[in-house]
């Protein structure tokens, strides 16, 4: 047989194949059951690209990348820092738990990937662009004022329009270097967006995504009734100017806000999040189908729990989260893409080659509490149910130093090593609000192993700590933390490592490993 003929085959056999495990084993709703909240996405070709919010987190406004909309990886962030100010450097008793960059728009026009976003703590609106959006690097600019919930968007005629706000919508061209606004061209877009919802509304209409699908212009947006759910709002034009007529387009378990997205061959898709509990907003894929002009969103009217004709996940470890063994060969990064700072670093006080194999975090100040820590590292947390776990060389902590493992929220929990007259294990709960010390061990040795477990079953939001002494053999400490998402964080729980002192800077800590796992209770 001709090796072209073959080929084909082969290449037919494949698409077969595949097709029939997608509708064997197809995927499940959420499709990433970790905190990837206000996502954006765009298709190039055959790969899709997804930008999202971590707010406070360092480096910021995380890539993910897909084949087949299900399987996501990490593979870029727009930004490495978002500025140098000090509630962003965790300076001076100030921070930006919460606020940060927020809600990012991401799009693809003639070869140039752009990420834009916003942030209160600056009140300033970012745009960030690359031609490889893979490997960079970007460029960025910013501007006044902080344009809130915007979507960018590229016009067919070359104009390059924002559209922003909350319940009163509004629209500005911008320049063609997209250095600001184009002055004189502010508008009112839409004077109450949230009205096809009725007029009981609790949060009025943010979360603007614009989309142009067959000469028509489609604004998505989410709004919250009173009493009811968050709710997806459509509007539509003939002319990006308006008019919009307006419709209540999904109104299920709470999943919305995000837009459209196509596959190759044609079946369409709205990529929406929902509010989750502690593990944070997790992404979902609704199925669309079209009529009379609308999208029509969901199976009679609901979000489906299972998505026919689309592969089974194969899970977020390593893509969305991984361990790692803090072992690097030359042209490694220094730190691998799933890990993300808790508020800006100070390069200077952390290192994964002074002792090879270990990752140092080195105090460089005094701090008054575990939220103002700086060079926290951190990970997300993933569901239903994860475990993250480490050891740490404490031989050089000095007198007042506090170093280990977090579950990082306003209302945190930690177990850790604390150094005071004498080295003791202990666990930290802020379940109340307040950090309360619930246990304390005395500690002998120089090594211990740390390890915190979530449980986000069913909403449970329940986490345990342990410690050990040889890593084979766990015995619980403290007690559980009931875990609650609060939004003066307005982040899922993240695991973090940490080192801060309280009397005497620059003891430091190495840790030897951190390791994520998808199961719990296996001790």
């Amino acid at each position: 047989m001709n090796k072209y003929v073959i080929a084909i085959a082969a290449t037919i056999l494949t698409v077969f194949n595949n097709s029939i495990f997608a509708q064997s084993h197809p995927a499940q709703n959420p499709v990433i059951h970790a905190d990837v909240p206000d996502m954006s996405m765009i298709r190039v070709d055959d790969i899709y690209y997804m930008s999202s919010t971590t707010m406070h987190m360092s480096p910021g406004v995380p890539i993910m990348k897909s084949k087949d909309l299900v399987n996501w990886e990490l593979v870029n962030y727009a930004y490495d820092i978002l500025d140098d100010v000090d509630e962003l450097n965790l300076m001076n008793g100030k921070s930006t738990y919460g606020r940060g960059s927020w809600a990012s728009c991401i799009r693809y026009h003639n070869g140039i990937y752009y990420v834009s976003t916003f942030a209160g703590t600056t009140d300033k609106t970012y745009i960030y662009s690359t031609n490889d959006i893979e490997k960079g690097p970007w460029t960025v600019i910013s501007f006044k004022p902080s344009y809130h919930d915007h979507t960018l968007f590229f016009d067919d005629d070359g104009r390059i329009y924002m559209i922003w706000g909350v319940g009163k919508l509004r629209m500005v061209e911008l320049k063609k270097d997209l250095s600001g606004v184009k002055e004189g061209t502010e508008r009112v877009l839409i004077e109450n967006a949230s009205a096809p919802a009725g007029s009981n509304i609790g949060l009025p209409s943010e979360g603007s995504q614009l989309f142009k699908v067959n000469g028509k212009y489609y604004l998505f947006n989410i709004t919250w009734p009173r009493g009811g759910m968050r709710t997806v709002i459509i509007h539509r034009a003939d002319q990006i100017t308006g008019p919009y007529e307006g419709r209540l387009a999904l109104q299920d378990k709470g999943v919305a806000q995000g837009g459209l997205v196509d596959t190759p061959d044609g079946r369409w898709f709205a990529y929406l999040f929902r509010d989750y509990g502690a593990v944070g907003r997790i992404p979902y894929l609704v199925p669309l189908k079209w009529e009379d002009g609308w999208p029509v969103l969901g199976i009679d009217g609901l979000v489906p729990d299972t998505l026919l004709g689309l592969p089974a996940s194969k899970g977020l470890i390593p893509g969305i989260v991984a361990s790692d063994e803090f072992s690097r060969r030359k042209k490694d990064p220094a730190l691998p893409l799933v890990w993300q700072w808790n508020h800006n670093p100070d390069n200077a006080l952390w290192s994964v080659t002074q002792r090879k194999g270990y990752l140092r975090l080195t105090t460089g100040r005094i701090d008054t509490t575990f939220l103002l820590a700086k060079n926290m590292l951190t990970q997300r947390t993933i569901g239903p149910t994860c475990a993250g776990s480490t050891s740490i060389d404490v031989s050089h902590m000095k007198q007042g130093d506090f170093a280990g493992l977090a579950l990082l929220q306003r209302k945190y929990g930690l177990v850790g090593v604390k150094c005071d007259s004498a080295k003791s294990v202990v666990m930290v709960s802020a379940e109340t609000g307040s950090p309360v010390e619930l246990a304390t061990i005395p500690l002998s040795q120089k090594i211990v192993y740390l390890k915190a477990e979530c449980d986000f079953r069913e909403r449970a939001d329940i986490a345990y700590f342990y410690y050990s002494l040889d890593g084979a053999v766990w015995k619980a400490i403290g007690e559980p933390l009931k875990m609650e998402y609060t939004l003066p964080h307005f982040m899922g729980y993240r695991l973090g490592l940490f080192n801060y002192a309280t009397k005497i800077p620059s003891g430091y800590v190495d840790f030897d490993y951190f390791h994520i796992t998808d199961q719990i209770g296996i001790h």
